[in-house]
């Protein structure tokens, strides 16, 4: 990877200073200007806890649902074997 002082010195051979100035400075912008847009974008430590919480809740409710639903088929299946017999 390049950094900027040897870019800024290869750039400063070809073009001279004040151009090679300006030539970095904008790359700073562009940089600086895409990682502001990006950084809405990144989670951090607080997103990915809530995140935990949230599907360790969700877990709990599909577990809690899936039970009552085997309950209601395990009663139909009885009422369907007794009615059978």
């Amino acid at each position: 990877m390049v950094s900027e002082i040897s870019l800024y010195n290869a750039l400063k051979t070809k073009l001279g200073e004040q151009d090679a100035q300006t030539i970095i400075e904008g790359i700073r912008q562009e940089v600086k200007s895409e990682f502001d847009n990006k950084k809405d974008l990144l989670a951090t430590k607080e997103d990915i806890a809530k995140l935990d919480v949230k599907m360790s809740e969700t877990k709990a409710e599909i577990i809690k649902w899936m039970f009552i639903f085997w309950v209601g088929q395990m009663a139909s299946t009885v009422a369907l074997v007794k009615l059978l017999h």
